[in-house]
């Protein structure tokens, strides 16, 4: 699962680097939640929970799923 979870991100990771940001894959863990490390300008962003939720959480579900809940650390 965490190859396809990886393939999934590679399609959002331009949108993200466009805006100066990028995401890295920390954890898959046994019960479908996907943690996720937004960073560059993600990191500090005041959106980045809406981009988390409404954008990545939105795809990665789409793609693959198996995942319950998609968080940042």
């Amino acid at each position: 699962m965490r190859e396809r979870i990886e393939k999934a991100l590679d399609k959002v990771r331009p949108m993200l680097m466009a805006d100066g940001g990028n995401v890295e894959l920390i954890e898959v863990t046994a019960d479908g939640v996907v943690k996720l490390k937004l960073k560059g300008s993600c990191g500090c962003c005041p959106m980045s929970s809406m981009t988390l939720k409404n954008g990545i959480e939105k795809i990665l579900k789409e793609e693959v799923p198996e995942i319950k809940e998609v968080v940042a650390l």
